[in-house]
């Protein structure tokens, strides 16, 4: 029996690959053997993770949010690499802010990158995958996919349109060979929580309480999901969003 979870042969997008989740993603599949491109506005930080990746690694510049150039994107990758197999909804912003003060225009800006950028790069994976015969879409959802988190209402929005998106999505498309997951980070160890977690005790120790494995996680503990969720181990999953946060969507 072949392994079962390799990535050999799979071509993965995955949007905000240079740094932190999206990077340890891509280091997961690139290991499992996978073809990668990551994409993100920052050309600097796409070519020095795209040194340490390796040969097997490429990077587009792309903003998730220029939704017509979602199509010629995905197209620019098959034409060097190959028919995409994977893509990974990864990208994000965020904005901390008492819901009563947060304007409309601050919610399109969070809701463009994580629900609408996502569900466009989806409609355009997806319309090359039925042509050839399937892939796996993930989306990188958050715990306020599942509980509520204070200051964080468009986040929370998007992160939870997500599960609406993979819920609609699977049920289209897990007839024609696609199928589509996410994943729900808890606490992991990124640039975003070493400034804004780490040096705040009293949040650490709020986080930690809930945490029944008490510590957070790593880019790497996404990555290795998602490179099993994508693979051909994972060939009878589809609709789920997978919790990867130490138990805290259970803790007490």
């Amino acid at each position: 029996m072949q392994d079962p979870f390799t990535l050999k042969g799979q071509v993965a997008l995955i949007t905000g690959g240079g740094t932190g989740i999206g990077l340890g993603v891509a280091r997961a599949f690139v290991a499992r053997g996978a073809k990668v491109v990551i994409s993100g506005r920052r050309e600097d930080v796409l070519i020095k993770a795209v040194d340490e990746l390796g040969p097997l690694a490429d990077y587009r510049t792309h903003d998730v949010t220029e939704f017509s150039e979602s199509a010629s994107l995905i197209r620019s990758i098959e034409e060097q690499h190959g028919h995409l197999t994977v893509l990974v909804n990864n990208a994000g912003n965020s904005l901390k802010k008492p819901t009563e003060e947060m304007s409309e225009n601050e919610m399109l800006e969070i809701l463009n990158v994580h629900l609408v950028g996502a569900f466009s790069l989806s409609k355009c994976a997806a319309n090359r995958m039925l042509e050839h015969g399937g892939g796996s879409i993930l989306f990188i959802a958050s715990m306020t996919s599942i509980f509520g988190i204070p200051y964080v209402a468009a986040y929370s929005a998007g992160k939870s349109g997500h599960l609406g998106l993979v819920r609609t999505m699977t049920v289209e498309w897990a007839p024609k060979g696609i199928r589509v997951n996410a994943i729900a980070p808890g606490w992991i160890v990124t640039d975003m929580v070493r400034k804004n977690v780490l040096n705040d005790s009293e949040r650490m120790a709020k986080i930690l309480g809930r945490t029944p494995m008490n510590r957070l996680g790593e880019p790497e503990d996404i990555g290795w999901t998602a490179a099993f969720l994508a693979s051909p181990a994972a060939k009878f999953i589809t609709g789920v969003c997978l919790p990867v946060d130490g138990g805290a969507a259970i803790g007490f």
